[in-house]
């Protein structure tokens, strides 16, 4: 009985150090909750395609219902006959392929041939694919696309964007003509399942698992997707922009334009008004996935040269005592109906609060930097004036090539743009044009009669696309430009132009600023004006969030509308006298506003006329903290042609992935699970007994 007793007592102690030993490993290895849940899932970092809506329909991408969409990973080829829902991974040169499916097998050779010749053929094929193949669409519910460093180089192009972008806005009939020969019109389409860029470190990740889920085909584990895109509007079954605003699960796309004069305008001055001469340029892009719309070329470059522009003349004296006023304008929600630039002209027509000091009968010409960072591909290193009437803008021709030749270089050359272009090229300028077919204005272009940009409106358009020598030029250039013009037809000595100089270092330093992640806005220049909300710039227009003032919240304005409101107020201030006082509360001078305050909370008092101006669309009326359309105004051009586009609510975006079993793996684990119980009961039953009977024996 001794000996029995001994080797029960033996058992539970081992059993018991063996339970303590795995609790205090389990514990040790997941603290939280958080801690078992990143041991089961890998978070995937990407940039979503989002659901976006006008007041027709819908573009973009979302998870079709309420509930997540779960599949496996599955590397598409172009043979892929899918058996199963699966979420394919794509390439670049696959992306536009993957939309198409051949109708029988002499097209499929056709196909597979093109693909070979043109990689870059793929995305539109992929949705040709989608569009006439039942069985294959319906088994695509995800598309993964991979990301990579010069991706460029192995492709003829690649834009999702029209062949002529906003034709409906054009102030002439555009006819079949193609500004964008690479346009595809892909991000103007709806989706029915979600779509993710992916990032490098993801594709990497990515591509593992694919690979291993090929290998897998027998397994009973596989990779799986978890796409959480759902959209308020989906859920909520409101699939128009008058819908959606007016339950509430929508914003308006929008943001922040910002002007600023040169020198500032005081409004008390007895002085005659003078002449102004307007001079813009963009700071929003688009793409088919939300933050990665980084719009190197396509509208940055011609940001940042107007930038460079304001900071070399702000070094220039006595521009006061010139005939014209100069005055510098960036819109944003240009590449989603000329937003920005549209209630600009609106505002103006108002006399709102957001352009006090600006008058529209007053503004003599526009001259807008349009796409400029390419402007030293060609062989010639030349630069295109797209101009509205010859004989209202030769005065501004005549003052860009004066400032060219005041450089003294014949590497760079100014050409009219040809006259067999039906007319100006996507611009804001077609605004103003609208607004008053007599506008005088030109548009600086990197192209004559197509891009030059092959990557227009794409997540390709980024910081290896451009070259900072073309966007010193064409600052160097206008700069010079603008002040011939202001000093009305005076003769000017090279003397005095040659004080002109751009900062070449400034424009290098805002190319890392504001079109890379490294340092991105996370650069000593964006630091030394505001805090920014994020460090990998975007130039995705967003939403407009609270009432538009021309005095916002800054919370509701984006960081790059912040960053050039500083820029501009900064650069064209002139000393105040209240220095020394804490600011914005010691600002309270004619003119006066506070800079920098974001930084350290104390800021710099200065005198300068530098404005946020709201940019939305002309259709939109904000009262009582909703948003209503507006019928259309014949009073308004462009109105008529305006989608009214807005994004919709989400609670969250997430892509993981996990690895799960096979179903009927699963069952036979079950299944094994039953009998094991059974058995060890059966087991135990028996021990039971035998040990009664020994006990007792003993």
């Amino acid at each position: 009985m001794n000996d029995s007793k001994l080797f029960v007592f033996l058992i539970c102690l081992l059993a018991q150090f063996f339970l303590s030993f795995s609790a205090s490993d389990l514990v040790n290895s997941f603290e939280s909750v958080p801690d078992l849940e990143k041991s089961m899932y890998m978070a995937i970092d990407g940039y979503p395609c989002v659901l976006l809506l006008n007041l027709s329909g819908e573009i973009g991408c979302s998870n079709p219902g309420r509930a997540n969409i779960i599949a496996p990973v599955t590397r598409f080829k172009t043979e892929n006959k899918l058996a199963e829902p699966s979420a394919l991974l794509v390439s670049v040169d696959q992306f536009e392929d993957l939309f198409a499916r051949h109708v029988n097998s002499l097209f499929v050779m056709f196909l597979d041939k093109i693909m070979h010749l043109s990689p870059s053929f793929g995305w539109g094929v992929l949705c040709f694919r989608l569009s006439i193949d039942a069985d294959f669409s319906r088994h695509v519910v995800g598309v993964l696309v991979e990301s990579g460093s010069q991706l460029q180089n192995g492709l003829k192009g690649f834009s999702p964007d029209k062949k002529f972008p906003q034709a409906e806005f054009a102030p002439y009939q555009s006819g079949k003509f193609e500004w964008n020969p690479t346009g595809s019109g892909l991000m103007w389409k709806a989706y029915n399942f979600p779509v993710f860029l992916l990032s490098n470190s993801s594709t990497l990740a990515l591509q593992e698992i694919a690979l291993r889920n090929e290998k897998r085909k027998k397994s009973s584990t596989v990779d799986v997707a978890d796409f959480d895109l759902v959209m308020q509007t989906t859920k909520s079954g409101t699939r128009d922009s008058e819908s959606c605003l007016r339950e509430q699960t929508c914003l308006p796309l929008g943001g922040y334009s910002v002007w600023s004069a040169l020198p500032p305008i005081i409004a008390s001055s007895s002085k005659k008004a003078k002449p102004m001469i307007l001079t813009v340029a963009s700071m929003d892009a688009a793409s088919l996935f939300r933050d990665a719309s980084i719009g190197a070329d396509s509208p940055i470059s011609g940001l940042i040269s107007l930038l460079a522009v304001v900071d070399a003349l702000s070094r220039v004296d006595g521009l006061g005592d010139l005939d014209k006023q100069l005055v510098f304008a960036v819109f944003t929600g240009e590449a989603w109906g000329y937003l920005g630039s549209r209630r600009f002209l609106l505002e103006l027509d108002q006399h709102s609060d957001a352009v006090s000091g600006l008058d529209l009968a007053l503004i003599e010409m526009v001259l807008e930097i349009g796409s400029v960072g390419k402007g030293f591909t060609q062989d010639d290193n030349t630069f295109f004036a797209h101009s509205t009437k010859e004989s209202a803008t030769n005065g501004t021709l005549s003052a860009l090539k004066d400032a060219l030749g005041s450089l003294k270089t014949r590497s760079i050359k100014i050409s009219r743009a040809s006259k067999s272009n039906p007319g100006l090229p996507p611009s804001s300028l077609m605004s103003f044009l609208k607004k008053n077919p007599e506008t005088s204005g030109v548009v600086l272009e990197d192209f004559d009669a197509a891009f030059t940009n092959k990557f227009y409106h794409s997540h390709l358009d980024d910081l290896s696309n451009i070259n900072s020598s073309a966007i010193v030029a064409a600052a160097s250039i206008v700069a010079r430009s603008l002040y011939i013009l202001a000093s009305d037809k005076k003769e000017i000595k090279n003397s005095v132009l040659n004080t002109i100089n751009i900062n070449a270092s400034l424009v290098e330093e805002l190319l890392g600023c504001l079109l890379s992640c490294e340092p991105g806005f996370t650069c000593e220049l964006v630091n030394r004006y505001i805090a920014p909300s994020t460090s990998c710039p975007s130039h995705y227009v967003g939403v407009v969030l609270g009432e538009p003032s021309s005095q916002p919240y800054l919370g509701n304005v984006g960081d790059v509308s912040r960053f050039v409101w500083n820029f501009l107020a900064d650069k064209t201030a002139i000393p105040s006298k209240n220095m020394s006082f804490t600011c914005p509360k010691g600002c309270s001078g004619n003119g006066e506003m506070c800079v920098k305050a974001e930084t350290d909370g104390k800021g710099v008092c200065v005198i300068s006329t530098t404005r946020y101006v709201p940019a939305y669309s002309t259709r939109l009326k904000y009262e009582s903290e909703t948003w209503e359309v507006l019928p259309h105004n014949s009073s308004d051009a462009m109105g008529e042609a305006d989608p009214v586009w807005t994004e919709s609510n989400w609670d969250t975006i997430r892509l993981r992935v996990y690895t799960v079993q096979d179903t009927g793996f699963d069952l036979l684990v079950l299944l094994l699970g039953i009998t094991v119980t059974v058995m060890s009961y059966i087991i135990i039953v028996i021990s039971k007994a035998f040990i009664t009977k020994a006990l007792k024996r003993d």
